[in-house]
């Protein structure tokens, strides 16, 4: 929303696909319920397709969780696919074990909870249809880390030019702030000298990857 740009979160494409049943949501449903990362091939061509699309070439784009292998940095690359900034950020894999098998979505809202440090409201209707993602278990989680310990070298080897390292573990405000110098926002004056609103600042293809 601050820049404008598109935000493609593959983990919101792949929900969407096993909720439907299509074929591959079944397949993904099959690697994320056995706490793996769904096949390279599966997550490549629904990244190209969607960047294809006129809002992404026209608006540019901030991919969420993408690449998280080689193969697919490497799919990138080769169809000419190139990104300005690489952002990682750097959790300790204990605190993203916590953070995972607290959460909690709403699928009338799409809202996202954490039991801990997000509860959801105090109203038994919105607590009743809170769903708990079949992969978010401690025992999923920790073969996920695994699997992404295994692979983000050969990843970050593809983007060491552009890449930035954040320390996740920080409070979301904190977070957001550090990131908007990477990208190159300038801090905003007072609001007594605040100037007119304006249209979102365009910025050319973002890449952000959430571990």
């Amino acid at each position: 929303e601050q820049y404008g740009v598109v935000h493609i979160s593959t983990g919101d494409v792949l929900r969407e696909a096993v909720k439907t049943g299509s074929e591959l949501g079944v397949q993904a449903k099959e690697a994320m319920d056995g706490g793996q990362l769904v096949s390279d091939e599966l997550m490549i061509n629904i990244v190209k397709t969607r960047l294809d699309e006129e809002d992404c070439k026209t608006k540019g784009w901030l991919l969420d969780g993408f690449p998280r292998t080689g193969t697919q940095a490497e799919a990138l690359a080769t169809a000419g696919i190139t990104a300005t900034h690489f952002v990682l950020l750097e959790v300790d894999s204990k605190i993203l074990v916590e953070r995972c098998v607290g959460r909690r979505s709403d699928p009338d809202t799409g809202r996202i909870y954490h039991l801990t440090f997000n509860p959801p409201p105090d109203d038994p209707e919105i607590q009743a249809r809170l769903l708990h993602r079949s992969d978010d278990t401690e025992e999923a989680m920790g073969k996920r880390i695994e699997t992404y310990e295994s692979m983000v070298t050969d990843v970050l080897g593809h983007y060491l030019d552009i890449l930035t390292k954040v320390n996740g573990e920080q409070a979301t405000d904190a977070i957001s702030a550090e990131i908007s110098t990477i990208l190159g926002e300038k801090t905003a004056p007072p609001a007594e000298e605040a100037p007119p609103p304006r249209e979102p600042t365009p910025l050319p293809q973002v890449t952000k990857v959430i571990i």
